[in-house]
Protein backbone atom coordinates (compact mmCIF):
# COMPACT_ATOMS: atom_id res chain seq x y z
CA UNK A 1 0.00 0.00 0.00
CA UNK A 2 1.10 3.40 -0.76
CA UNK A 3 1.60 5.86 1.95
CA UNK A 4 0.32 9.10 2.25
CA UNK A 5 2.12 12.09 3.49
CA UNK A 6 -0.68 14.60 3.43
CA UNK A 7 -1.73 13.76 7.02
CA UNK A 8 -4.79 16.46 7.92
CA UNK A 9 -4.59 17.78 11.26
CA UNK A 10 -1.17 16.50 12.26
CA UNK A 11 -0.35 19.47 13.69
CA UNK A 12 -3.23 19.28 16.02
CA UNK A 13 -1.90 15.84 17.89
CA UNK A 14 -0.32 15.19 20.94
CA UNK A 15 3.59 14.22 20.49
CA UNK A 16 2.86 10.55 21.04
CA UNK A 17 -0.01 10.25 18.77
CA UNK A 18 2.58 11.91 16.30
CA UNK A 19 5.28 9.50 17.08
CA UNK A 20 3.00 6.33 16.70
CA UNK A 21 2.31 7.90 13.52
CA UNK A 22 5.80 8.24 12.48
CA UNK A 23 7.17 5.16 13.96
CA UNK A 24 4.09 3.08 11.70
CA UNK A 25 5.26 5.48 8.61
CA UNK A 26 9.35 4.74 9.27
CA UNK A 27 8.72 1.31 10.19
CA UNK A 28 10.61 1.85 13.25
CA UNK A 29 11.39 -0.20 16.40
CA UNK A 30 10.26 0.28 19.59
CA UNK A 31 14.08 1.35 20.23
CA UNK A 32 14.26 3.62 17.22
CA UNK A 33 11.38 5.43 18.10
CA UNK A 34 12.83 5.82 22.02
CA UNK A 35 15.53 7.76 20.41
CA UNK A 36 13.21 10.40 19.99
CA UNK A 37 12.58 10.82 23.81
CA UNK A 38 12.63 14.07 25.84
CA UNK A 39 15.93 14.06 28.37
CA UNK A 40 15.86 15.27 31.69
CA UNK A 41 15.62 18.69 31.95
CA UNK A 42 13.94 19.48 28.99
CA UNK A 43 9.90 20.38 28.92
CA UNK A 44 7.80 19.13 25.96
CA UNK A 45 5.59 21.75 26.53
CA UNK A 46 8.81 24.35 25.66
CA UNK A 47 9.84 22.26 22.60
CA UNK A 48 6.34 22.87 20.81
CA UNK A 49 6.74 26.54 21.55
CA UNK A 50 9.74 26.73 19.54
CA UNK A 51 8.97 24.55 16.73
CA UNK A 52 5.79 22.48 14.91
CA UNK A 53 5.00 19.18 14.49
CA UNK A 54 7.13 17.89 17.07
CA UNK A 55 8.25 14.35 18.02
CA UNK A 56 11.57 14.96 19.53
CA UNK A 57 14.47 16.21 20.38
CA UNK A 58 18.11 15.79 18.40
CA UNK A 59 20.67 16.03 21.02
CA UNK A 60 24.12 17.28 19.68
CA UNK A 61 27.31 16.24 21.85
CA UNK A 62 28.28 19.43 24.05
CA UNK A 63 31.93 19.93 24.81
CA UNK A 64 33.83 22.63 26.31
CA UNK A 65 36.91 24.73 24.92
CA UNK A 66 39.53 25.27 27.35
CA UNK A 67 42.47 27.72 27.62
CA UNK A 68 40.98 31.02 26.08
CA UNK A 69 42.01 34.36 26.73
CA UNK A 70 39.81 36.94 25.32
CA UNK A 71 40.62 40.73 26.04
CA UNK A 72 42.22 39.78 29.62
CA UNK A 73 39.28 37.78 30.25
CA UNK A 74 39.36 33.65 30.46
CA UNK A 75 36.58 31.65 29.47
CA UNK A 76 35.36 28.19 29.21
CA UNK A 77 33.68 27.92 25.34
CA UNK A 78 30.78 25.46 25.36
CA UNK A 79 30.65 23.85 21.92
CA UNK A 80 27.71 21.79 20.29
CA UNK A 81 28.98 19.87 17.19
CA UNK A 82 28.96 16.25 15.83
CA UNK A 83 32.58 16.50 14.09
CA UNK A 84 35.51 15.17 15.45
CA UNK A 85 38.81 17.03 16.92
CA UNK A 86 37.22 20.60 16.56
CA UNK A 87 36.66 20.80 20.38
CA UNK A 88 40.60 19.83 20.77
CA UNK A 89 41.84 22.03 18.09
CA UNK A 90 40.46 24.92 19.32
CA UNK A 91 41.48 24.25 22.65
CA UNK A 92 45.52 23.45 22.01
CA UNK A 93 45.00 26.56 19.29
CA UNK A 94 44.33 28.78 22.44
CA UNK A 95 46.62 27.22 24.64
CA UNK A 96 49.10 28.00 21.99
CA UNK A 97 47.52 31.66 21.63
CA UNK A 98 47.76 31.82 25.47
CA UNK A 99 51.52 32.22 25.68
CA UNK A 100 51.02 35.41 23.68
CA UNK A 101 48.66 36.83 26.02
CA UNK A 102 45.46 35.11 23.92
CA UNK A 103 43.10 37.01 21.72
CA UNK A 104 42.33 40.69 21.68
CA UNK A 105 38.98 41.14 19.94
CA UNK A 106 36.72 44.14 19.20
CA UNK A 107 33.23 44.22 17.66
CA UNK A 108 31.27 47.48 16.00
CA UNK A 109 27.91 48.30 17.32
CA UNK A 110 25.34 46.34 16.76
CA UNK A 111 23.66 47.40 13.96
CA UNK A 112 21.16 45.59 11.50
CA UNK A 113 19.95 45.94 8.22
CA UNK A 114 16.51 46.21 7.23
CA UNK A 115 15.22 46.08 3.52
CA UNK A 116 12.19 47.59 1.62
CA UNK A 117 11.88 46.46 -1.90
CA UNK A 118 9.93 49.24 -4.00
CA UNK A 119 9.45 48.40 -7.73
CA UNK A 120 7.33 50.13 -10.33
CA UNK A 121 9.49 53.50 -9.60
CA UNK A 122 9.14 56.13 -12.43
CA UNK A 123 11.74 58.43 -11.04
CA UNK A 124 13.68 56.78 -8.82
CA UNK A 125 16.67 59.20 -8.53
CA UNK A 126 13.84 62.03 -7.08
CA UNK A 127 12.28 59.09 -5.10
CA UNK A 128 15.78 58.65 -3.29
CA UNK A 129 15.60 62.05 -2.71
CA UNK A 130 11.99 61.83 -1.06
CA UNK A 131 12.42 59.05 1.17
CA UNK A 132 15.44 60.71 2.34
CA UNK A 133 14.03 64.16 2.85
CA UNK A 134 11.32 62.26 5.33
CA UNK A 135 14.43 60.60 7.32
CA UNK A 136 13.45 62.01 10.84
CA UNK A 137 9.37 61.04 10.75
CA UNK A 138 10.34 58.23 9.66
CA UNK A 139 13.48 56.91 12.04
CA UNK A 140 10.38 58.34 14.75
CA UNK A 141 8.03 55.87 13.00
CA UNK A 142 10.17 53.17 12.99
CA UNK A 143 11.26 53.90 16.80
CA UNK A 144 7.58 53.92 18.12
CA UNK A 145 7.23 50.24 17.06
CA UNK A 146 10.23 48.94 20.04
CA UNK A 147 10.12 51.95 22.72
CA UNK A 148 11.50 48.87 24.93
CA UNK A 149 14.70 48.69 22.14
CA UNK A 150 15.35 52.41 22.57
CA UNK A 151 14.86 52.78 26.30
CA UNK A 152 17.93 50.77 26.38
CA UNK A 153 19.62 52.16 23.83
CA UNK A 154 19.25 50.90 20.66
CA UNK A 155 16.46 51.64 18.05
CA UNK A 156 16.21 53.03 13.75
CA UNK A 157 19.34 55.36 13.32
CA UNK A 158 19.76 55.93 9.77
CA UNK A 159 17.84 55.77 5.95
CA UNK A 160 19.59 54.59 3.16
CA UNK A 161 18.19 54.36 -0.07
CA UNK A 162 19.61 52.36 -3.40
CA UNK A 163 19.29 52.39 -6.54
CA UNK A 164 19.41 48.81 -8.41
CA UNK A 165 19.19 47.68 -11.79
CA UNK A 166 17.30 44.21 -12.32
CA UNK A 167 15.68 42.04 -14.89
CA UNK A 168 12.58 43.04 -13.63
CA UNK A 169 13.39 47.25 -13.70
CA UNK A 170 14.94 49.61 -11.39
CA UNK A 171 14.29 48.80 -7.71
CA UNK A 172 14.62 51.42 -4.94
CA UNK A 173 15.73 49.12 -2.16
CA UNK A 174 15.54 51.27 1.37
CA UNK A 175 17.77 50.23 4.19
CA UNK A 176 16.68 50.92 7.97
CA UNK A 177 19.61 51.11 9.95
CA UNK A 178 18.73 49.60 13.78
CA UNK A 179 20.61 49.39 16.08
CA UNK A 180 20.02 46.06 17.85
CA UNK A 181 21.69 46.29 21.23
CA UNK A 182 21.93 42.52 22.70
CA UNK A 183 19.08 41.36 20.82
CA UNK A 184 19.67 39.46 17.25
CA UNK A 185 17.25 41.89 15.86
CA UNK A 186 15.31 40.24 13.53
CA UNK A 187 11.98 40.65 15.07
CA UNK A 188 12.47 44.05 15.58
CA UNK A 189 13.94 45.18 12.23
CA UNK A 190 11.39 42.92 10.46
CA UNK A 191 8.66 44.72 12.86
CA UNK A 192 10.01 48.33 11.73
CA UNK A 193 10.06 47.60 7.99
CA UNK A 194 6.39 46.13 7.91
CA UNK A 195 5.53 49.46 9.74
CA UNK A 196 7.69 51.72 7.74
CA UNK A 197 6.37 50.24 4.16
CA UNK A 198 3.16 52.22 3.36
CA UNK A 199 4.82 55.25 3.49
CA UNK A 200 7.57 54.09 1.90
CA UNK A 201 5.71 52.95 -1.19
CA UNK A 202 3.89 56.25 -0.93
CA UNK A 203 6.90 58.32 -1.45
CA UNK A 204 8.67 56.24 -3.66
CA UNK A 205 5.09 56.33 -5.57
CA UNK A 206 6.23 53.02 -6.35
CA UNK A 207 5.25 48.78 -5.14
CA UNK A 208 6.96 47.63 -2.06
CA UNK A 209 7.63 43.76 -1.62
CA UNK A 210 9.57 42.52 0.66
CA UNK A 211 10.17 43.78 4.09
CA UNK A 212 12.93 42.20 5.63
CA UNK A 213 16.31 41.86 7.70
CA UNK A 214 19.66 41.22 5.93
CA UNK A 215 21.70 38.41 7.22
CA UNK A 216 24.79 40.63 5.14
CA UNK A 217 25.38 42.42 8.30
CA UNK A 218 28.62 44.03 7.75
CA UNK A 219 27.84 46.84 9.85
CA UNK A 220 27.67 44.30 12.77
CA UNK A 221 31.09 43.53 12.56
CA UNK A 222 33.61 41.45 14.61
CA UNK A 223 37.46 41.29 14.93
CA UNK A 224 40.42 39.04 16.79
CA UNK A 225 43.72 39.08 16.22
CA UNK A 226 46.33 36.35 18.14
CA UNK A 227 49.90 36.00 17.48
CA UNK A 228 50.88 32.08 17.71
CA UNK A 229 54.87 31.89 18.79
CA UNK A 230 56.89 30.17 16.21
CA UNK A 231 58.85 28.30 19.03
CA UNK A 232 55.45 26.42 20.03
CA UNK A 233 54.58 25.49 16.34
CA UNK A 234 57.72 23.22 16.01
CA UNK A 235 57.83 19.28 15.41
CA UNK A 236 59.27 15.95 14.97
CA UNK A 237 59.87 16.96 10.91
CA UNK A 238 60.45 20.96 11.01
CA UNK A 239 61.31 24.29 13.19
CA UNK A 240 58.99 26.72 14.25
CA UNK A 241 59.76 28.96 11.09
CA UNK A 242 59.27 26.52 8.98
CA UNK A 243 55.64 25.88 10.40
CA UNK A 244 55.15 29.55 9.69
CA UNK A 245 55.83 29.31 6.35
CA UNK A 246 53.63 26.29 5.02
CA UNK A 247 50.72 28.05 7.40
CA UNK A 248 51.34 31.10 5.30
CA UNK A 249 51.91 29.14 1.89
CA UNK A 250 48.08 26.57 2.83
CA UNK A 251 46.78 30.56 3.74
CA UNK A 252 48.08 31.96 0.23
CA UNK A 253 45.89 29.20 -1.57
CA UNK A 254 42.86 29.92 0.14
CA UNK A 255 43.34 33.69 -0.81
CA UNK A 256 44.07 32.64 -4.44
CA UNK A 257 41.33 29.91 -5.05
CA UNK A 258 37.99 29.46 -4.20
CA UNK A 259 38.05 25.42 -4.21
CA UNK A 260 40.10 26.10 -1.16
CA UNK A 261 38.41 29.27 0.40
CA UNK A 262 35.29 27.25 0.68
CA UNK A 263 37.05 24.86 3.05
CA UNK A 264 39.27 27.60 4.33
CA UNK A 265 36.39 29.35 5.45
CA UNK A 266 33.75 26.10 7.21
CA UNK A 267 36.84 25.28 8.76
CA UNK A 268 36.42 28.82 11.04
CA UNK A 269 32.55 28.09 10.97
CA UNK A 270 33.35 24.80 12.87
CA UNK A 271 33.93 26.66 16.01
CA UNK A 272 32.01 29.41 15.39
CA UNK A 273 28.72 27.57 14.37
CA UNK A 274 29.23 25.35 17.39
CA UNK A 275 29.06 28.05 20.24
CA UNK A 276 26.14 29.44 18.26
CA UNK A 277 24.39 26.28 18.57
CA UNK A 278 25.45 25.87 22.11
CA UNK A 279 24.37 29.02 23.19
CA UNK A 280 20.84 28.96 21.50
CA UNK A 281 21.34 31.40 18.35
CA UNK A 282 20.77 31.50 14.81
CA UNK A 283 23.92 29.26 13.37
CA UNK A 284 21.81 29.39 9.66
CA UNK A 285 22.07 33.33 9.77
CA UNK A 286 25.88 33.64 10.81
CA UNK A 287 26.92 31.01 8.33
CA UNK A 288 24.62 32.98 5.17
CA UNK A 289 26.53 36.30 6.82
CA UNK A 290 29.89 34.62 6.94
CA UNK A 291 30.05 32.92 3.39
CA UNK A 292 28.29 35.93 1.94
CA UNK A 293 30.89 38.11 3.43
CA UNK A 294 33.54 36.02 2.12
CA UNK A 295 32.08 36.82 -1.27
CA UNK A 296 31.07 40.74 -0.21
CA UNK A 297 34.86 41.33 0.33
CA UNK A 298 35.57 40.12 -3.41
CA UNK A 299 33.31 42.05 -4.89
CA UNK A 300 36.27 43.95 -7.16
CA UNK A 301 38.82 41.00 -6.80
CA UNK A 302 36.22 38.23 -8.50
CA UNK A 303 36.64 35.83 -6.03
CA UNK A 304 35.51 34.70 -2.51
CA UNK A 305 38.12 35.87 0.44
CA UNK A 306 39.49 34.26 2.98
CA UNK A 307 38.01 35.56 6.99
CA UNK A 308 41.02 35.45 8.32
CA UNK A 309 44.11 36.48 7.58
CA UNK A 310 47.96 35.51 8.59
CA UNK A 311 51.29 37.06 8.74
CA UNK A 312 54.60 37.15 10.06
CA UNK A 313 55.58 39.61 12.82
CA UNK A 314 59.04 41.31 13.17
CA UNK A 315 60.03 38.52 15.29
CA UNK A 316 58.95 35.60 13.12
CA UNK A 317 55.78 34.72 14.85
CA UNK A 318 52.41 33.36 12.82
CA UNK A 319 49.77 36.34 13.56
CA UNK A 320 46.29 35.82 12.57
CA UNK A 321 43.61 37.90 12.27
CA UNK A 322 39.58 36.91 11.51
CA UNK A 323 36.75 39.85 10.57
CA UNK A 324 33.09 38.20 9.96
CA UNK A 325 29.05 39.70 10.50
CA UNK A 326 28.55 38.59 13.92
CA UNK A 327 24.47 38.76 14.76
CA UNK A 328 23.90 37.35 18.21
CA UNK A 329 21.89 37.85 20.61
CA UNK A 330 21.06 37.01 24.53
CA UNK A 331 18.14 38.22 24.23
CA UNK A 332 14.75 36.36 23.03
CA UNK A 333 14.63 33.25 20.95
CA UNK A 334 16.10 29.96 22.24
CA UNK A 335 18.68 31.42 24.21
CA UNK A 336 15.84 32.97 26.40
CA UNK A 337 14.30 29.73 26.62
CA UNK A 338 16.49 26.56 26.32
CA UNK A 339 17.67 25.29 29.45
CA UNK A 340 20.98 24.22 27.80
CA UNK A 341 21.44 27.39 26.59
CA UNK A 342 21.00 29.45 28.88
CA UNK A 343 23.38 27.05 30.98
CA UNK A 344 25.65 27.69 28.14
CA UNK A 345 25.46 31.43 28.57
CA UNK A 346 25.81 31.22 31.98
CA UNK A 347 29.00 29.33 32.00
CA UNK A 348 30.82 31.42 29.59
CA UNK A 349 29.86 34.74 31.45
CA UNK A 350 29.14 37.07 28.71
CA UNK A 351 27.63 40.13 29.92
CA UNK A 352 25.87 41.16 26.61
CA UNK A 353 25.67 40.25 22.88
CA UNK A 354 29.10 42.04 21.85
CA UNK A 355 30.92 39.92 24.05
CA UNK A 356 29.70 36.93 22.97
CA UNK A 357 30.88 38.13 19.71
CA UNK A 358 34.15 38.10 20.89
CA UNK A 359 34.00 34.51 21.93
CA UNK A 360 33.20 33.41 18.62
CA UNK A 361 35.71 35.38 16.16
CA UNK A 362 38.16 34.30 18.87
CA UNK A 363 36.59 30.68 18.38
CA UNK A 364 36.67 30.75 14.55
CA UNK A 365 40.42 31.99 14.42
CA UNK A 366 41.86 29.49 16.80
CA UNK A 367 39.88 26.93 14.79
CA UNK A 368 41.21 28.17 11.50
CA UNK A 369 44.20 28.01 13.14
CA UNK A 370 44.73 24.54 14.04
CA UNK A 371 43.25 23.08 11.02
CA UNK A 372 45.79 25.14 9.28
CA UNK A 373 48.52 23.86 11.37
CA UNK A 374 47.80 20.00 10.76
CA UNK A 375 47.38 20.82 7.25
CA UNK A 376 50.83 22.61 6.92
CA UNK A 377 52.54 19.37 9.13
CA UNK A 378 51.09 16.23 9.86
CA UNK A 379 48.26 16.41 7.64
CA UNK A 380 44.13 16.74 8.35
CA UNK A 381 43.64 13.20 8.88
CA UNK A 382 45.99 12.30 11.22
CA UNK A 383 44.49 14.06 14.57
CA UNK A 384 40.80 14.09 12.63
CA UNK A 385 40.86 10.42 11.70
CA UNK A 386 42.24 9.06 15.04
CA UNK A 387 39.29 10.93 16.68
CA UNK A 388 36.44 9.55 13.76
CA UNK A 389 37.88 5.91 14.70
CA UNK A 390 36.44 5.99 17.59
CA UNK A 391 33.07 6.63 16.02
CA UNK A 392 33.70 3.88 13.73
CA UNK A 393 34.56 1.61 16.01
CA UNK A 394 31.36 2.43 18.30
CA UNK A 395 28.68 2.04 14.91
CA UNK A 396 30.73 -1.22 13.92
CA UNK A 397 29.33 -2.44 17.96
CA UNK A 398 32.19 -2.07 20.11
CA UNK A 399 31.76 -2.18 23.57
CA UNK A 400 33.23 0.78 25.68
CA UNK A 401 35.84 -1.69 26.62
CA UNK A 402 36.46 -2.63 23.35
CA UNK A 403 36.51 0.58 21.79
CA UNK A 404 40.58 1.10 22.26
CA UNK A 405 41.91 -2.07 20.91
CA UNK A 406 39.64 -1.88 17.82
CA UNK A 407 41.08 1.87 17.37
CA UNK A 408 44.49 0.85 17.88
CA UNK A 409 44.39 -1.77 15.12
CA UNK A 410 41.89 0.49 12.18
CA UNK A 411 45.30 3.54 13.54
CA UNK A 412 48.12 0.67 12.72
CA UNK A 413 46.86 -0.54 9.60
CA UNK A 414 45.67 2.80 7.93
CA UNK A 415 42.04 1.26 7.41
CA UNK A 416 39.53 3.38 9.23
CA UNK A 417 36.23 1.87 7.92
CA UNK A 418 33.25 0.46 9.21
CA UNK A 419 33.58 -3.10 7.53
CA UNK A 420 37.67 -3.33 8.87
CA UNK A 421 36.32 -2.23 12.43
CA UNK A 422 33.32 -5.08 12.47
CA UNK A 423 36.48 -7.59 11.18
CA UNK A 424 38.59 -6.14 14.24
CA UNK A 425 35.88 -6.78 16.62
CA UNK A 426 35.28 -10.48 15.78
CA UNK A 427 38.85 -11.38 15.75
CA UNK A 428 38.80 -9.91 19.20
CA UNK A 429 36.04 -11.34 20.52
CA UNK A 430 37.56 -14.94 19.22
CA UNK A 431 40.46 -14.30 20.68
CA UNK A 432 42.13 -13.91 17.61
CA UNK A 433 46.21 -12.44 18.23
CA UNK A 434 46.48 -8.70 17.20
Amino acid sequence: MERNSAISGFYRLTVDERRRIVQQWGDLTDAEARSFDFPPGIDPALVQRMIENVIGVFPLPLGVATHFRINGKDYLVPMAIEEPSVVAAASNSAKVARAKGGFTAQTTPPVMIGQIQVLDVVDPAAARLRILAERDSLLAHANAKDPMLVKFGGGAREIEVRIIPSPRGTMLVVHLLVDARDAGGMNAVNTMCEALAPEVAKLAGGRVVLRIISNLAVLRLARASATFPAEALATENATGPEVVESILDAYTLAAVDPFRCATHNKGIMNGISAVVVATGNDFRAIESGAHTYAAFLAKDGGIVKPLTTYEKDRDGNLVGTIELPVAVGLIGGATAVHPTAKANVKLLGVKGAQELAHVLVAVGLAQNFGALRALATEGIQRGHMGLHARNIAATAGAKPEEIDAVVARLIAEHAIRIDRAKEILEELRRGAPA
